[in-house]
């Protein structure tokens, strides 16, 4: 299978069209400060034709590895000539993303040399920054392996890089030129981070799902020290321009990742540019009596910034950030919509030290962030607390007052299904008048309807605490029906896997939780999520457990044989094999069990 015969005729003149003829697109460059209208050359038919056959060939496939490699230099030589115009072509631009990944050295390095001139044009339109990315992807790859023409590729790459430095405020001002700064960085940093910048800046999804799939490699790759050295004349850069354009999303956007690169490969830089981002800050608007600080807090592009800037500070930096700006603001921090996002960043890097002073600023608040729905916070707070092994009794204690399940101590036998839903008491048992049910007819009388989210997360972390015996307690004070219902949800079923997973419970009173299931086994079954959580079940199970489970289920194969769910159960616990070779059965269970603890073993030594 070659390459599809490129038309003859005509490409002298199509040269001269690029020259000459009107173009009928056009792009806004947004990173100026008046917007204008900027030419797009436009690909001809017979090159669009011809291009478009040669992603035909591409999707049927090839006999060789080989012959592959052949057609995609091919196609490449003859994309040189019409490089721009193709890259901001639609189709032109998947053909070429597909390309890209398997191109040689030297292949790359002519294409990106024709592509350069026109850096900024391309960079700025959605097409043509899908292309930079790519062949910024994959250009440390091919310079790693020292193939031929690497050290023409590297240079090149320079240049765009200094390209981009140069011209900084438009690249990273641009809504997709802003994608190509990012992915830059990046490379020049040889790793790849997590910095999304998602929170209400209207960031488009396409883009969210592209940074997903791209995000799947090796997070550290092999990069030469110039790139390093470039990277570090970033940092300046940066610092140099915070001033004029922090509150910009996109600007904010690289930024963020500059940070996250810095922290990761240049630890002294990073801390510089924080410096600067927390100077810059401080220093505008100031009001007597608060840091002004306080007011890019509750700013919806500057908080996301001072999110990373806290994630990648040091012990020492967080506590004089949290003397010079926040203290005795936190509560108020954290019933506001955007600054309690920050505040979750810093309770979450604290270290036992400030967590300490944090804790007891929060903690006679608990209540009123709930009523605010700032649940994120409640959760960062638990989550930190279980992680320093620190005031985990008195976090339970002031959640539990929250839920108004306290006192009296009859109450707290209801912790549970009251943290799962996010109700108070009250709310919950519909006992406006504060006088308790009689016990043992509240779970009856009131099962359980929902699970929040973030009460399913407090539930786990408070299953990891030093102690959860008082959690144990409520779950085994909960009905069967109640237990299969946080079984079966989505959030709720990560309850059990942290029941499950926690090595702080002893595995009698996890037993004994569990034990409350037995006689709704089918209804797990034939649930979605139910059945997820009755495999992580049978994986931590004794062998008499498991046969007591496989003999419940046993008499409902043939239903489950046809349940879209079901089915997973009957055939990984072998239903069928149990009801017809009962010791067989056995001796494989036994094997498997073996073979999980010699598994477990070598991955702990």
């Amino acid at each position: 299978m070659g390459v599809p015969p490129h038309p003859k005729k005509g490409g002298k003149k199509r040269k001269d069209q690029r020259k000459q003829a009107p173009p009928s697109d056009s792009v806004e460059a947004s990173g100026s400060k008046e917007s204008k209208k900027v030419s797009i050359p436009k690909l001809e038919q017979a090159s669009a034709e011809y291009f478009r056959r040669a992603h035909d060939t591409l999707k049927a496939g090839f006999e060789s590895e080989e012959e592959k490699g052949l057609f995609i230099s091919n196609v490449l030589e003859e994309a040189e000539a019409v490089a721009l115009p193709l890259a901001l072509n639609t189709s032109g631009s998947l053909l070429l993303q597909a390309l890209i990944p398997s191109t040689s050295s030297s292949s790359l390095s002519r294409f990106l040399q024709a592509l350069t001139p026109s850096l900024c044009l391309a960079a700025c339109h959605s097409c043509g920054a899908h292309i930079l990315e790519a062949v910024l992807l994959r250009s440390p790859l091919l310079i790693k392996d020292g193939a031929e023409d690497s050290e023409t590729l590297e240079n090149l790459v320079l240049e765009l890089g200094r390209t981009v430095q140069k011209e900084l405020s438009t690249f990273a001002l641009d809504a997709h030129a802003s994608f190509v700064v990012r992915t830059l960085l990046q490379v020049l940093g040889g790793v790849r981070v997590g910095s999304d910048g998602g929170r209400g800046l209207g960031i488009s999804s396409s883009r969210a799902k592209r940074a997903k799939t791209e995000s799947e490699g090796p997070l550290e790759f092999e990069v030469p020290d110039s790139f390093i050295s470039l990277l570090h004349e970033f940092s300046s850069c940066f610092q140099e321009h915070i001033s004029d354009f922090i509150t910009n999303k996109y600007f904010s956007l690289c930024l963020q990742v500059a940070l996250e690169v810095l922290h990761r490969k240049l630890p002294d830089s990073c801390s510089e540019l924080c410096c600067s981002v927390i100077g810059y800050l401080s220093s505008c608007n100031p009001t007597a009596g608060q840091s002004p600080l306080l007011v890019f807090l509750k700013d919806a592009t500057c908080s996301r910034v001072l999110d990373k800037v806290l994630e990648v500070s040091n012990p020492k930096a967080l506590r004089s950030f949290y003397k010079a700006h926040v203290k005795g603001q936190l509560r108020v921090l954290a019933e506001h919509g955007v600054a309690n996002f920050t505040l979750q960043r810093l309770i979450q890097a604290a270290s036992r030290k400030l967590l300490g002073q944090l804790f007891e600023e929060l903690s006679p608040g608990v209540e009123e962030i709930m009523a605010h729905e700032h649940l994120g916070v409640i959760n960062a707070l638990l989550g930190a607390c279980r992680k320093r092994g620190v005031y985990q009794q008195e976090v339970l204690q002031i959640l539990m007052e929250a839920f108004h399940c306290w006192e009296p101590p009859s109450r707290q036998a209801s912790c549970v299904p009251l943290i799962a839903s996010v109700l108070a008491y009250e709310v919950y048992y519909g006992e406006e008048d504060g006088e308790d049910p009689p016990q043992g007819q509240e779970d009856a009388s009131h099962p359980l309807s929902s699970v929040s989210y973030h009460g399913s997360l407090m539930l786990q972390h408070l299953l990891h605490f030093a102690d959860p015996s008082m959690v144990l307690r409520s779950f085994g004070a909960m009905t069967p029906k109640d237990l299969v219902t946080l079984a079966c949800d989505p959030a709720g079923s990560h309850v059990f896997n942290a029941l499950l997973d926690s090595p702080t419970i002893p595995e009698k009173q996890r037993r004994k939780v569990l034990r409350l299931l037995k006689g709704s086994y089918f209804s797990l079954a034939c649930n979605k999520h139910g059945s997820r959580v009755l495999d992580a079940i049978w994986n931590k199970a004794s062998l008499p457990t498991k046969q007591a489970m496989a003999q419940e289920l046993a008499e409902y194969e043939p239903q489950l044989r046809h349940d879209p769910f079901g089915h997973h159960v009957s055939r990984n616990f072998a239903l069928t094999h149990f009801l017809k070779r009962r010791q067989d059965w056995d001796r494989h269970q036994e094997a498997e069990k073996k073979r999980r603890n010699l598994f477990a073993e070598i991955l702990d030594g």
